[in-house]
């Protein structure tokens, strides 16, 4: 793996990691909206927190699949997931 596709690959782990983590602890705003009942944004939304523990599973993601990738337990040029050859 290169660094381009490592960079790519990290991204691509920090982006869906943050939908994992973006609801961990928030709470919504105690008194809704009396017109329309719309609770509207966070009351403490905690985006550095959110930002750093995304950050934290996404660098652990991406080491086991660093791993993963460079080891041959799953290799598509030998062993069971290889091509057939003619």
């Amino acid at each position: 793996m290169n660094w381009f596709t490592g960079t790519v690959l990290f991204v691509l782990i920090w982006w869906t990691s943050l939908f994992a983590v973006l609801p961990i602890g928030i709470r919504p705003i105690a008194q809704p909206d009396r017109k329309s009942g719309w609770r509207g944004t966070p009351d403490q939304p905690r985006i550095l927190r959110t930002v750093v523990m995304t950050t934290v599973l996404a660098c652990i993601l991406w080491t086991g699949s660093y791993l993963l990738i460079r080891s041959d337990y799953i290799s598509f040029r030998h062993g069971l997931f290889a091509a057939p050859t003619d």
